[in-house]
């Protein structure tokens, strides 16, 4: 048998789940309620329908019988299955991905409190950790032998999942834009496990991409039905358990790195989100129209082409992930650090550093205020703030001045 028929048999599978079942998805955001109105915030103008993701679950879980099917009767490599060829329960990674998506459902039906969807978000990834979703030592790059994490391993991974599950949530702004990027993510991923033999990563990375490519018709610009939380955090956390099964165990220093370039485009932005609100004196928590896709539709950019664009983002970085770990080291870091700084200089451009929120003293009504862009007080803010750091400048340099007579 060759070996890409079963992965074949996997993308094909949760492609024509997630294409069947999308249209059931909507019907039960619909009746539950679960729909996305305009707002000042939103970029849709219709109310949109946001459970999008109970499709791709669907799609995940049919991927998974398949597996098994072919495991058991087809003479397929095991994959997923506990046992000696793996220290990952696969088992216990099941309940954390079911966990993650109720999470994400229960939030689209009832917005739940950011503290309780956190609190889902740890679970997931502690139930992910139990199974052995960990690294346990990370190979020294400066001397021989390895570093073990050691109890560390497990608060570290949490993290790390927790992480990923919010840098897709926060890039989730555009129809087609999380689900897309995550479908080319998942494609890299997979090539690169396929390369050093993680069957494991292999099947859920092209199982995640035949799941968001099946979903993409419908919410692709203009989108009929929106992925919503249960998808967003389900993608999240899904590209974060591949990553992981990428390296469990022993991990070397560029596949741990490889992950967070294929990634990071939403890592940006997310950075970039916590960097402006802080600079703005607001909760980093606070939603703002500062983020990627905001940017690139403020330049003039309309939805499909603004998504575009951050595809061909992410694929280049995702190009550039895969020539990385074919070449020496020292090619590996200049590419690197080329990668990864013109990331910063496009972010940098587009202002994703820049405060979209900022405080004004209403005089009416006598209270603190968060204004926008699209208010009036906000450019009297800006200048505010202009002439202050101007104020600051001057008097550093006259504190410069006089050290220098000084002495």
């Amino acid at each position: 048998m060759r070996w890409w028929i079963p992965y074949a048999a996997l993308f094909v599978t949760a492609f024509i789940v997630a294409l069947a079942t999308t249209p059931l998805a909507r019907r039960i955001a619909i009746s539950l309620g679960a729909v996305d109105k305009p707002s000042k915030r939103r970029i849709n103008k219709t109310t949109i329908p946001r459970m999008g993701g109970i499709a791709v679950f669907l799609a995940l879980i049919a991927a998974v019988c398949v597996q098994y099917y072919g495991t058991t009767s087809l003479g397929w490599p095991v994959v997923l299955i506990p046992g000696r060829f793996s220290t990952v329960n696969y088992y216990m990674l099941a309940l954390a991905f079911l966990t993650i998506f109720l999470t994400g459902a229960i939030d689209d039906v009832c917005n739940l409190r950011p503290l309780a969807k956190l609190a889902g978000q740890v679970l997931a990834a502690v139930i992910a950790v139990s199974g052995g979703l960990t690294v346990g030592a990370i190979v020294n790059p400066f001397a021989p032998g390895e570093i073990v994490l050691g109890w560390a391993a497990y608060p570290i991974t949490v993290l790390y999942l927790v992480a990923y599950v919010n840098i897709i949530n926060l890039i989730d702004g555009l129809d087609g834009l999380s689900s897309g990027v995550t479908f080319i993510s998942c494609c890299t991923l997979f090539f690169l496990a396929n390369l050093s033999g993680r069957l494991d990563a292999a099947a859920l990375a092209i199982s995640v991409a035949g799941a968001t490519l099946g979903f993409l018709p419908y919410n692709f610009n203009p989108a009929s039905i929106f992925i919503g939380d249960c998808g967003s955090l389900l993608l999240g956390f899904s590209l974060g358990a591949i990553s992981l099964l990428n390296v469990t165990r022993m991990a070397g220093l560029t596949t741990i790195i490889i992950p967070l370039v294929i990634s990071f485009v939403p890592i940006v932005d997310t950075l970039s989100a916590i960097i402006r609100r802080r600079r703005a004196h607001v909760s980093v928590g606070h939603a703002d129209k500062g983020h990627i896709h905001h940017r690139l539709i403020q330049e003039g950019y309309n939805q499909k082409q603004a998504v575009l664009l951050i595809y061909a983002w992410t694929a280049l970085l995702c190009a550039g992930a895969v020539f990385m770990t074919q070449v020496e080291l020292s090619i590996r870091i200049v590419t690197f650090c080329v990668l990864i700084g013109a990331s910063f200089a496009f972010a940098t451009h587009l202002h994703l550093f820049e405060p979209v929120l900022l405080h004004h003293y209403n005089p009416k009504s006598g209270e603190d205020e968060l204004v926008g862009p699209d208010d009036p007080a906000f450019a009297v803010e800006q200048e505010r703030r202009e002439e202050y750091a101007e104020v600051r400048r001057e008097i550093r340099e006259l504190e410069r001045e006089d050290r220098r007579e000084g002495r």
